[in-house]
């Protein structure tokens, strides 16, 4: 009798070491289906190595002793991973057509420009840390962690009042312990080989590959709040090529963010862009080499104008408890409706202006004509 009991429990305790073994090497979205299958892979899942290994494998920078404390802090891997693997979707884009965008007033009071100042006191810059890992071609190249938000200290600092922006690389460069260097692609990790940027302006080969195999992961974190959310759109939403300068490629990623009761337009995009710039053509004598020069992150509303720093900080608290999702393709619909809307809404207001242009013209020759008849 005691022979068997020990063989079922022996027998129960290899099940489970074959399972462990089995779903340590699936991804977050296999291991999470696969826990719905049965009791045994259920338990087994909520095991937070599994997460660990999940989040580390997606996001390098998780693999870091400070991050995974952080991650530890407000909840752990699994509660982590459900946050940020979805992405974040506004579907109230539509709401917000030319027709119902609320006008701002002429003459703000203080209060009402900067938002509710009580709401904004419990809020502070180094309460967020963003998270950042770059891919290409699913090897990764580059993994940064910001603590804090940089310039930003004193409540009355230019920060508050100036448009909002986090650029990762200028900060990391002013900083003396970092030794992680330059970023860097070259036809080792898949780029094309190109002999000179005449003949990449006629094909754009280098541009397609750079669009088609770059992806990008910003996640925010509120350590007071204990939230999390990734604002990046994965996948490139647009970009520029040879701009400003003939070598240089900006790509541009991010999503639609709820701004509800703190701007007019309602909704703001945020935009991730990163710049790369060609340091080596295969016509020097060397493998086609580009070099990282930008990594940022600024708020827009409607119109493109810039969200200061006070109305930022606001909207990216509302951002980390905002409707996410696992389907790309209504992440894309809701960057892309934002395009519509917001160029619908610069056609609308270019016709406004050329109608008062006119109406101006108008008043202006009439006056004339009726001034000449006075005067005759």
């Amino acid at each position: 009798m005691a022979t068997s009991v020990a063989s079922v429990e022996s027998t129960a305790s290899l099940s489970t070491d074959l399972f462990y073994d089995i779903l340590r090497r699936l991804d977050g979205p296999t291991l999470a289906t696969a826990a719905c299958t049965c009791a045994a892979f259920c338990s087994i899942s909520r095991e937070e190595r599994l997460w660990e290994n999940v989040c580390s494998s997606m996001w390098p920078s998780t693999s870091r002793e400070d991050v995974k404390s952080l991650i530890a802090s407000i909840g752990g891997f699994r509660k982590f991973y459900a946050d940020c693997f979805p992405l974040i979707v506004n579907k109230e884009v539509s709401e917000y057509h030319w027709n119902k965008y609320l006008e701002y007033p002429e003459e703000w009071t203080e209060a009402e420009y900067y938002g509710d100042m009580d709401e904004f006191e419990t809020i502070s810059p180094s309460d967020f840390v963003s998270i950042v890992d770059i891919r290409y071609k699913d090897k990764a190249i580059c993994s940064k962690v910001l603590w804090g938000i940089p310039n930003a200290n004193g409540f009355n600092g230019w920060f508050y009042n100036c448009p909002f922006r986090i650029d990762i690389l200028t900060t990391y460069a002013a900083r003396d312990d970092d030794g992680e260097g330059e970023v860097t692609l070259s036809v080792s990790d898949g780029l094309p080989p190109i002999f000179s940027m005449e003949k990449e302006r006629k094909d754009g080969k280098l541009w397609k590959e750079l669009r088609d195999g770059l992806r990008l992961s910003w996640i925010v974190v509120n350590k007071k709040m204990k939230q999390a959310a990734n604002l990046a759109s994965w996948s490139p939403l647009g970009g520029q090529r040879h701009w400003p300068t003939d070598k240089d490629f900006v790509i541009r990623f991010g999503s639609v963010l709820p701004a509800k009761d703190i701007l007019p337009c309602q909704v703001v995009e945020c935009i991730l862009s990163m710049k790369f710039r060609v340091v080596h053509t295969e016509e020097e004598g060397v493998q086609t080499t580009l070099k990282l020069t930008e990594l940022s992150m600024q708020l827009e509303d409607m119109e493109g104008a810039h969200v200061n720093g006070r109305n930022s900080l606001l909207i990216l608290k509302e951002a980390l408890s905002c409707h996410r999702s696992k389907n790309y393709s209504e992440v894309l619909e809701s960057c892309h409706l934002y395009s519509k809307v917001q160029s619908e809404l610069k056609e609308e207001k270019m016709r406004s202006e050329s109608r008062l242009d006119r109406l101006c013209i108008l008043s202006g020759i009439a006056a004339f004509i009726t001034f000449c008849y006075c005067i005759l």
